[in-house]
């Protein structure tokens, strides 16, 4: 399959638009072409490619919507996916919160297509598991890491006049690197727009180190400690922040965004007066799509600025519904850092934990926003401006909101998962148990 041109793709859209007879339609179109390869046991297990694409009709009479999708393109297929959403929607209910499609939009160019990270070969990924697995083998560590690439787009258009489009690739990788005494591991993440700023030997280094330096790791006693998280393991705890910055569920008091006895926390000091958080579609280092499935324009939106929410996130109907202007949701995360290095952080503590990252994270209280998991992958004690030895991992009982209250340095940014996101040095971070797993 084509990944289809701004061109192609806006051809294809004016033809299923020109079989339909709803009062309202909109059709998305998408396609994805990529490789990927995985190894475990020092071995690579599988390697494959694949390409899909997909065409979607949402056609709407009044209040009364049906959605149908295919793969086929030609003009039989498209006739007969818009007149079986056509046939689904005049089936179904009315959605009392339905909205009229947007008209026509400007939209800023992306930045998120590379033509190299298009071009990826067997031959390279190969090289890659071939640069995790051989030092590994040196190490008496064994490597268990996936890479996935691919490119893709996805174009939008409505009876309304909305058109959009956006071309798109990615690359992202994972390793995970066992002592083969199974008493150490360590893990990396990387992921990018453009493959020339992943190094695959660097990434697969670190974690046979945090690997190799995490074997028979001891015990302490859980409780309240100076941690420093790499952003891996904050973004964990961020991303429960994220979701909170939703002004439906704040209105409707179900959400730590909630104001006491009414009303939301828009404007209020909530965290350390460092913290500041935005998205940016266009930011160099994270580029996103400058427009959402609603065919809203996406534009750089302040979150929380020196600690005092600036922002949360009005879908369209719930914006008409409180008479203010839609607030998109955001397409990535940004936190600003500092200058402070991984080992300036680690110098400047006197008694610390190391975390490499969190997992298994799960909801306690959302309107306080707690939540609980396990360190994972590389755990270690400070003491004196020095790694002393690594320690079995902790679970953990903590809000980012207690976290950012209690921050001490933040550290350079790092992309993980599509954002930007410092190191942290955190004071009192509450460890509640300890874990015998690696």
């Amino acid at each position: 399959m084509a990944i289809f041109s701004k061109e192609e793709a806006r051809k294809i859209l004016e033809k299923a638009l020109s079989f339909s007879t709803a009062d309202a339609c909109v059709v998305n179109l998408g396609g994805s072409q990529g490789g990927n390869i995985r190894y475990a046991r020092n071995s690579v297990s599988t390697a494959g490619y694949q390409s899909n694409q997909s065409l979607a009709v949402t056609a709407s009479f009044g209040k009364r919507s049906g959605t149908a999708t295919i793969d086929e393109l030609d003009d039989a297929s498209l006739k007969k996916v818009v007149q079986r959403a056509e046939e689904l929607a005049k089936l179904s209910p009315e959605n009392p919160e339905y909205m009229e499609p947007l008209g026509p939009q400007q939209y800023d160019e992306s930045k998120t297509f590379v033509e190299v990270t298009a071009n990826i070969t067997p031959e390279y990924r190969a090289e890659v598991a071939n640069s995790s697995i051989t030092p590994a083998k040196t190490k008496d560590v064994t490597a268990a890491g996936f890479l996935d690439d691919g490119q893709g787009f996805s174009a939008m258009m409505n009876s309304n006049g909305l058109f959009a489009y956006n071309k798109s690739t990615d690359v992202s990788f994972t390793v995970t690197m066992r002592t083969n005494d199974g008493t150490g591991s360590g893990w990396v993440t990387r992921d990018y727009n453009d493959i020339n700023k992943f190094d695959s030997s660097e990434a697969s280094q670190v974690a046979i180190d945090k690997a190799v330096m995490s074997r028979q790791a001891k015990a302490i006693e859980p409780g309240k400690y100076t941690v420093i998280l790499e952003p891996s393991a904050g973004l964990g705890l961020l991303q429960g922040l994220g979701r909170a910055l939703n002004a439906r569920s704040a209105d409707e008091g179900r959400s730590f965004m909630s104001k006491e006895g009414g009303g939301t926390k828009l404007g209020e000091k909530i965290v350390d007066e460092r913290v500041n958080l935005w998205s940016d579609p266009l930011n160099d280092e994270v580029p996103a799509a400058t427009w959402n499935g609603a065919g809203q324009p996406l534009k750089k939106t302040t979150w929380i600025e020196n600690g005092t929410v600036k922002n949360l996130a009005y879908g369209r109907y719930w914006a008409k519904e409180k008479g203010v202007e839609p607030v998109p949701f955001p397409s990535n995360f940004i936190m600003g850092g500092g200058d402070a290095s991984l080992d300036d952080l680690i110098k400047s503590t006197r008694k610390g934990i190391l975390v490499t990252r969190l997992w298994y994270i799960r909801s306690v209280d959302p309107q306080t926003l707690l939540y609980t998991g396990l360190t994972r992958d590389g755990t270690f004690y400070i003491e004196n401006g020095k790694i002393k030895y690594p320690v079995k991992n902790f679970r953990f009982n903590e809000s980012p909101i207690i976290m950012l209250n209690n921050l001490e340095t933040l550290g350079k940014q790092v992309r993980v998962d599509g954002s930007l996101i410092p190191y942290m040095k955190v004071r009192d971070f509450t460890f509640t148990s300890l874990s015998d797993a690696v």
